[in-house]
C-alpha cells in the first residue's frame, strides 16, 4: 500500500498496545454487567421474605439473603475488623457471635462501624444483655482477600485483619453458620450504611468509554503518521 508506510517500530507498538486497550475497555463492560446483576440479586433478596439461620445452609447462593433472628449476643467473644474507614475517618466493625433461640444456631453478626480515632485507647462497645429481635442479611465476598499476615491479635476483644467466619468458630470451639451476617440498622446496631460495592456500574462505563476512546485515537495516530510517513517519503 503505496499511500501508508507507518513503519516498523510504530506497527509493532499499534499491535501490542491496541488489543491491551480494547481488552480492558471489553473487561470494564463485562465488570459494569456483574455488578448489575450483584445489585439486582441484592435488591431482589431485600424485598422477598426473610428467613431463619437454618435455611441458610441449603441455599446454593444466600448472598443477600435477609435473616430474621431471636436470642442472644456473646458479649465475651468481640471481634473488631481494622482499619474500616467511614467519611475519611478510620475504625472497626463489631463482629459478635449470637445464638439464634428457635434454631439453636450460632451466627456471626457484623453489629456496624465504630470510630477509633486514638489507638491508644480501646474502642468503646456495649452488648445488650437481653433477648433481641434482629434483622440482618447475608455477606458472602466475591474472593478471598490477599493478606501478608493472617494471624489475630491475642485477648478480647480481638483484632482481626479480614474476616474468616471458619477461623472463627474453631477459635471458639463452636459449630457455627460459615456466613457473616450484617446487621440492619436499629437499636442493636452501630453505624450499618452498608456498601455493596465500592464501585457503581455506571462508573464501569464511564472506565470502558475511556479505553476505547484510548484505542481509536491510537488507530488514528498510527492512520495519520502512515500517510504522512508515505508522503514524505514521495517527495
Amino acid at each position: 500500500m503505496s499511500g501508508f508506510k507507518p513503519g516498523l517500530l510504530p506497527t509493532l507498538v499499534v499491535l501490542t498496545l491496541l488489543p491491551l486497550l480494547v481488552w480492558l475497555g471489553v473487561w470494564q463492560l463485562e465488570r459494569g454487567e456483574q455488578k448489575r446483576d450483584m445489585l439486582a440479586r441484592q435488591d431482589a433478596r431485600q424485598q422477598a421474605a426473610p428467613v431463619g439461620p437454618e435455611q441458610i445452609e441449603h441455599m446454593d447462593e444466600p448472598a443477600y439473603a435477609r435473616i430474621h433472628l431471636q436470642g442472644s449476643f456473646d458479649a465475651e467473644h468481640s471481634f473488631l475488623l481494622d482499619s474500616r474507614t467511614r467519611d475519611g475517618q478510620v475504625g472497626v466493625e463489631l463482629l459478635q457471635p449470637f445464638q439464634d433461640q428457635p434454631s439453636g444456631r450460632w451466627v456471626l453478626v457484623n453489629r456496624g462501624w465504630i470510630p477509633w480515632p486514638d489507638r491508644r485507647v480501646a474502642p468503646k462497645f456495649d452488648t445488650p444483655d437481653r433477648p433481641l429481635k434482629l434483622a440482618a442479611w447475608v455477606y458472602a465476598p466475591s474472593g478471598k482477600p490477599f493478606l501478608l499476615n493472617r494471624r489475630m491479635a491475642e485477648g478480647w476483644p480481638r483484632l482481626l485483619s479480614h474476616v474468616d467466619v471458619e477461623t472463627i468458630w474453631q477459635l471458639l470451639g463452636r459449630e457455627g453458620i460459615d456466613y457473616e451476617l450484617r446487621l440492619e440498622p436499629g437499636p442493636a446496631a452501630y453505624r450499618a450504611d452498608w456498601s455493596i460495592t465500592s464501585m457503581k456500574p455506571q462508573q464501569h462505563l464511564g472506565y470502558a468509554v475511556q479505553w476505547f476512546a484510548l484505542a481509536a485515537a491510537l488507530l488514528a495516530l498510527f492512520i495519520y503518521f502512515g500517510v504522512h510517513q508515505a508522503r514524505g517519503s514521495k517527495q
